[in-house]
């Protein structure tokens, strides 16, 4: 027959074109669904909270100099307050899993902006070194709240084919946050001593109001909706945010199965066993955990870690200082220096949205980590240079400005958002948010102790030795993250449960996996109904 392929004796059953081309070579492509418009919306209205963490590190790095002249602190106090408010942050991130829990996803991102909103009012009317301590305390719960609600809300709405691009919001409005805080240092420098840095903190609440304002708009995260047993809001929720109305199908089924939810109940509201407020998790996070959670929870505690232990913090909120004992002396020009730091981290971030679902997490990653070793190196070489040397070293200063750069650059592309990416979606759904604000509590206290103890570091073992020890963490760190951390691009969150648990052998658990998936899009050597026998084709 003309349409029977018969080619060194192996016939084929697939109709055959007289150029060797099968009918299926001629079916149109899949179109890339077009990115979810709502699902957009909402993760930015979510991650707004995150720009009050970013104002808070970035109107500190300035703000501290006016504040030590005015209140005349000394240098133990000034790190003090400096880190302080990511070790109070621990008590919000603590909290906000229960929280979130109980009150939902939406509610307790009011309770962030509200909170924040009062911690920056008493901090800009303070008079007094423990007055703003005390606004410290009450902001580093706000921030606490935000930093763990806003990823995990956003993972939960978010369809699969750009759950990595929505759920690195958070850290683009963080970096966003700390532009704003250096152009604030720069803009009330002007002011009066008393008066400027009181204007550069008190501002912050700002951002709290516009939050409080487009929460409204947002609808509730359908994970939660589902583990309260609202099944015909989590799906409406579902259809809104998925990209096609059978993906939408699919995650309601993946959910209630998370949930316990017998897949044939189809009613709006139903009941579920009551372990919604977080009754019996820690147990299993921590007591008993199965290996697939405990290899979970070493990632997810591990890469939130090793993103502060490599010394983002004491860049960002000490650059000033780093400019100055690079040889940049007067204020404005440590100023300009900063808010060239902040620019570009917001450039670099933005760059990363756009890689992530496409180049994957684990290679972004690994690239980052990898280059911020060598600027890391490199920028503890140049400064130890500066450091012994007693004139001007113009190419030296340029290299030291040149590392603190690409430093900051490196970090946003990779390590900075998929830190908040990876951790917010490989926890199980009835572990998301107790293991969400473990990761956060573990960030928050690393980034605390850097941020407190970085002025006696350098004084101990000097500025250039500090940035040495950054750099070795950072390299236990490419070993941590290349031997232990899965490919998560374009996995379902209850999906990726298989994937973990044999810590060295998920590489072959991901082959099976891809095996699988290739099988299901070839219906494992099937084509519309019609079987390959042979080659077609001579060799």
């Amino acid at each position: 027959m003309a349409s029977m392929g018969e080619q060194n004796g192996v016939v084929s059953t697939r109709p055959v074109m007289a150029d060797n081309r099968s009918f299926a070579d001629f079916e149109p492509a899949v179109k890339k669904p077009k990115r979810n418009k709502f699902a957009f919306a909402c993760a930015i209205l979510a991650s707004l909270t995150s720009i009050l963490l970013g104002y808070d590190i970035g109107v500190m790095s300035g703000a501290i100099i006016y504040i030590q002249e005015d209140l005349k602190i000394n240098d133990v106090q000034k790190e003090i307050l400096m880190g302080i408010l990511n070790v109070y942050s621990l008590v919000g991130s603590c909290a906000a899993g229960r929280t979130s829990d109980w009150v939902g996803r939406r509610y307790t991102i009011v309770l962030a902006g509200a909170i924040f909103f009062l911690g920056a009012l008493l901090m800009g009317f303070a008079t007094s070194y423990a007055f703003l301590m005390v606004g410290r305390f009450v902001a580093g719960i706000g921030v606490g709240y935000a930093l763990m609600i806003a990823p995990v809300y956003t993972a939960e709405v978010s369809p699969a084919s750009s759950r990595g691009f929505l759920t690195s919001f958070p850290e683009v409005f963080i970096n966003g946050g700390i532009l704003l805080g250096y152009v604030s240092n720069y803009a009330f420098s002007k002011l009066p001593t008393d008066l400027g840095w009181r204007f550069m903190l008190g501002v912050g609440a700002i951002p709290s109001v516009f939050l409080a304002v487009g929460v409204l708009a947002m609808p509730e995260s359908p994970r939660w909706l589902v583990m309260q047993g609202r099944l015909g809001e989590a799906k409406k929720v579902l259809d809104k945010t998925s990209d096609s109305i059978e993906e939408a199908q699919l995650r309601l089924s993946e959910i209630k199965e998370a949930a316990g939810i017998p897949q044939e109940c189809t009613d709006d509201v139903v009941k579920v066993q009551k372990r919604s407020h977080g009754e019996g998790v820690w147990k299993e996070l921590l007591l008993y955990p199965t290996p697939a959670v405990r290899h979970v929870l070493i990632c997810g505690i591990g890469i939130h870690f090793f993103q502060q232990a490599s010394g983002i913090d004491a860049v960002v909120l000490y650059s000033p200082t780093i400019f100055e004992k690079a040889g940049i002396t007067s204020s404005d020009g440590k100023l300009l220096a900063t808010v060239a730091v902040g620019f570009v981290k917001t450039i670099t971030i933005l760059i990363a949205t756009f890689l992530l679902d496409r180049i994957g997490r684990r290679p972004l990653l690994l690239s980052s980590i990898i280059g911020m070793v060598a600027s890391l190196t490199t920028l503890g070489f140049s400064l130890t240079i500066i450091d012994h040397s007693h004139e001007k070293i113009p190419w030296a200063i340029g290299l030291c400005i040149t590392m603190v750069l690409a430093y900051v650059a490196l970090f946003s592309i990779g390590m900075g958002p998929i830190t908040w990416v990876y951790s917010s979606e490989i926890f199980p759904l009835r572990l998301r948010a107790q293991g969400a604000s473990m990761g956060v509590a573990v960030n928050r206290v690393t980034s605390g102790v850097i941020s407190m103890t970085f002025i006696s570091l350098y004084e101990a073992i000097s500025i250039g030795g500090a940035f040495f020890l950054f750099a070795g963490v950072a390299m236990v760190a490419t070993l941590f993250f290349y031997m232990f951390y899965p490919e998560t691009q374009g996995k379902t969150l209850e999906e990726m449960e298989g994937l973990f648990g044999k810590f060295f052998g998920w590489r072959e658990e991901a082959k099976k996996l891809k095996m699988k998936k290739t099988m299901e899009v070839s219906g494992d050597g099937t084509s519309n109904g019609q079987i390959q026998l042979g080659n077609t084709t001579t060799k």
